[in-house]
């Protein structure tokens, strides 16, 4: 089990690192207008847009640390300002300033979120709660996804993922790994957590929202956010239905079991005792339907890209799994750590390098945090490594694969993806 347990931190240290190095903080200092003397070193670009354009570009090459981040950071060190989306923009960097911005939440900190990804992911969702209305809306998700949580729902994900590859793997000599792992981990955040299937053309619509969480926020004819603005709207009206048949169905005393819907049972729940608005409820399935899958599907992506670049992990993962074939109950371990500064020599030796052994060893605190920490701690995390855990296993002890495009470019729109899709070439282990 040690594999298990220092190969998921280290596929996070691959997968989630140019998400979360960086916390954008907007500096407003109400007290002195006059004076930029205690501001850190930096240049601001040019009026109103800055540096976006550069940001930009690195962030659409996936390349945000080393092209725009790290250039910064040699020049100025590891606070610095810039100006980004027309704001003044403070960039800080380090296990010292990750210690900080997690231990302040709610209090020196308030999170913020671009505009466009307030109106698509809903404006009562958990990420722009603060104080007690955030705790009550993570204790009920946190429960739901907590280790008794997931041991009940660890059957039905087990069926899917092998029904899952009976479905759409058996009889095939290539598959697009990313495509089928992202309709796999929909599958099952909508059927083990909101008790609900998968109609067709769902899957469509949460994918054109997210194609707009991050642009400019007008609507205008053909815009990518506009296009957004309108899946969401049908999205809300599905999901609508959906609670109300819930509610219908707990106030009548339906027996609907814990493990089919859970997550959406107890925001039900919450809903009935008159702690929270439907509403709520309805922003919240979207949001966590996105984090849920979304990042999940790209990061076993990335599994397989880089076992595939590294037979001797994969030669170890394999024996792993095939020793929890024979006991009749499958286990996964999962480990819990948390998200940092993966690309500083400072905290980890050759940073970029796949070493799935460096996490056999303790880092030092707040250096790796791919899940967050504090208030914001990642709710799902343990659900995420119990999914790309399974999945992994199912596969390699059914299928032999290999990448057909080994380097194939990772880019970024909003999100990473691969950009063909990851196909590999399988064949059934006899």
């Amino acid at each position: 089990m040690a594999l298990y347990n220092s190969f998921m931190p280290s596929l996070a240290f691959a997968v989630l690192a140019p998400f979360f190095f960086v916390v954008l903080f907007i500096c407003k200092k109400s007290n002195n207008h006059k004076s930029n003397k205690n501001l850190p070193p930096g240049k601001m670009g040019l009026p109103w847009i800055g540096e976006t354009m550069e940001f930009y570009k690195a962030q659409q090459k996936n390349l945000v640390f080393e092209k725009f981040l790290q250039p910064r950071i040699a020049k100025h060190g590891k606070i610095f300002k810039t100006k980004l989306m027309g704001s003044p923009t403070v960039v800080v960097n380090g296990g010292e300033a990750n210690r900080f911005f997690m231990t302040n939440e709610f209090k020196l900190v308030i999170s913020s979120w671009p505009s466009s990804s307030v109106q698509l992911m809903g404006k009562d969702s958990i990420m722009e709660k603060q104080g007690e209305a955030h705790r009550f809306l993570r204790g009920v998700i946190a429960t739901s996804l907590s280790g008794v949580g997931l041991e009940a729902i660890l059957p039905k994900m087990c069926r899917l993922i092998q029904i899952h590859l009976d479905k759409c793997w058996h009889g095939q000599e290539k598959i697009y790994l990313y495509r089928v792992t992202k309709i796999l981990t929909f599958t099952i955040v909508f059927e083990c957590l909101l008790g609900i299937g998968v109609a067709g053309g769902v899957l469509g619509k949460f994918e054109r929202v997210l194609e707009g969480v991050f642009a400019l926020p007008f609507e205008f004819p053909g815009s990518k956010f506009s296009r957004a603005k309108r899946a969401r709207k049908t999205i809300e009206k599905m999901l609508i239905d959906v609670v109300r048949r819930k509610r219908e169905e707990m106030e009548g005393g339906l027996d609907v079991g814990e493990e089919e819907g859970m997550l959406l049972s107890r925001l039900v729940a919450g809903l009935i005792r008159g702690e929270i608005s439907e509403k709520e409820v309805v922003d919240n399935v979207v949001l966590l339907v996105f984090a849920a899958h979304d990042t999940t599907s790209f990061a076993i992506a990335m599994t397989f890209r880089m076992l595939a670049h590294h037979p001797h992990c994969y030669s170890s993962l394999l024996q792993v799994s095939y020793s929890l074939i024979y006991p009749r109950k499958l286990t996964a371990r999962v480990l819990w750590t948390a998200y940092g500064t993966h690309y500083s020599e400072e905290y980890f030796r050759e940073p970029t390098t796949f070493d799935p052994k460096r996490f056999q060893e303790p880092v030092q605190p707040y250096s790796f945090i791919p899940f967050g920490g504090g208030p914001r701690l990642c709710a799902g995390n343990q659900l995420a490594k119990l999914n790309i855990l399974l999945f992994v296993h199912y596969v390699v002890t059914r299928y032999n694969w290999s990448l057909l495009h080994p380097d194939e470019p990772i880019t970024t729109d909003p999100l990473p993806f691969p950009s063909r899709g990851m196909p590999i070439k399988i064949s059934h282990k006899l």
